[in-house]
């Protein structure tokens, strides 16, 4: 087959929507602060609330329930910095508290502000998974203490692609009387949900994963839910986010949210058609491969796999070579030569770790990408095979 681009790495991010360009050529001339009063600022101040409307609607929310927020780690932050807030106009003792539990899979963001939380005298407990990366409800009942501020649990992992269910954990955890939140920026917009059917208290959501720009996301607050912001000195998000906002993110935000009502659905069932291709070609044609993550709660475009006797990174840059873009796992941990936290919290044997690689589909891939990538993966595995000194053909 003739060579190809192939780009099977939308978990890390994603191409801009046609959609979400137009839109933003059209606004790129709206330069007025959505906070002055005069007619440049009631512009801004119309399309950012545009935007809001949509999101909200989207995801089953109210406007004034959606924060601005510059990324979903930002988003991740300010809920996990709330925990141990001692600010005197601080009203609710739940903010009080000082132990947060999540878990061993979470994101990058979300493990290390757990940890910077803990060495500022916080407390944190991190709920193992099993071997296909689901957390028990048992398990996660049992962490929660009295002094527990918040809970934070990912909707699905960004690296191997398992559901949890988030809902069922929401409401172990208002049982014990905490908050709940809940990193859903690897879901939005792939799967469907209802915030007030999830029962939760906050949810993150970013742009650039389901085609807008990078640099932008949002927050879900449940309104009555105490709250206290990360970045203070400013009006803006009604005092909860200062800073001016990003009206021309906010407007891709909205028009990428705004797409997704639309194609959602379709794709999904598409995308989730191309990963069964690509996962059955792989067993067909490859030796001595394994599957991580869940069978059936898993998103419909993430596919993760190990191949015995290769190393990932080696995959990836063979596969460079030839116009396909993987991952080997989290972008935000791309320059870590460590094996996966993920599939270590899997049980996955380091060895197994090390070998894996992440393709992720989205809205552009064809079965002629898939059939390309099932022409080139089998080269380049038995390539690496042959050089290795350790793989033997079981």
């Amino acid at each position: 087959m003739k060579h190809r681009d192939v780009y099977l790495d939308h978990n890390a991010t994603t191409p801009l929507h046609p959609e979400v360009k137009k839109a933003l050529t059209e606004v790129m001339d709206c330069f007025g602060n959505p906070s002055s009063m005069h007619a440049f600022g009631r512009r801004a101040r119309g399309y950012v609330e545009e935007a809001r409307e949509t999101i909200a609607t989207f995801m089953g929310a109210l406007p004034e329930e959606i924060i601005f927020v510059g990324s979903g780690s930002e988003g991740n932050n300010t809920v996990l910095s709330t925990v141990g807030c001692q600010a005197t106009n601080c009203d609710c003792e739940r903010l009080h508290k000082t132990h947060i539990v999540t878990t061993t899979i979470e994101h990058p963001c979300v493990l290390e502000t757990s940890k910077c939380m803990q060495g500022r005298g916080g407390r944190v407990t991190f709920v193992g998974v099993d071997r296909q990366g689901k957390i028990s409800l048992d398990d996660l009942r049992d962490s929660i203490t009295d002094e527990t501020g918040v809970v934070s649990v990912m909707m699905a992992n960004n690296e191997i692609g398992t559901m949890q269910d988030i809902a069922a954990m929401a409401r172990v955890v208002h049982e014990k009387g905490t908050l709940f939140h809940t990193d859903a920026v690897q879901a939005f917009g792939k799967i469907p949900f209802n915030v007030h059917d999830l029962g939760v208290d906050f949810l993150t959501i970013s742009a650039h994963k389901i085609y807008g720009p990078k640099g932008v996301g949002a927050l879900y607050v449940r309104r009555g839910v105490p709250f206290c912001p990360l970045v203070h000195g400013g009006h803006q998000e009604r005092g909860r986010r200062a800073g001016t906002e990003n009206t021309l993110g906010i407007v891709g935000l909205g028009k990428a949210v705004a797409m997704r009502a639309e194609e959602m659905a379709d794709e999904a069932i598409r995308v989730a058609g191309l990963k069964k291709m690509l996962r059955e070609g792989i067993e067909a044609s490859i030796p001595d491969v394994s599957f991580n993550g869940h069978d059936t709660d898993t998103l419909p475009g993430t596919l993760n796999v190990s191949f015995a006797g290769a190393e990932g990174e080696s995959i990836l840059l063979y596969l460079d070579l030839e116009g396909i873009a993987v991952s080997t796992g989290s972008a935000c941990a791309s320059g870590s030569l460590d094996p996966s936290h993920v599939l270590l919290a899997t049980g996955t044997p380091v060895e197994q770790a090390h070998g894996s690689i992440r393709m992720s589909l989205g809205r552009e891939n064809t079965v002629e990408d898939v059939e390309y990538v099932l022409e080139k993966l089998p080269g380049v595995i038995g390539r690496i095979r042959d050089m290795s000194t350790v793989y033997t053909r079981s």
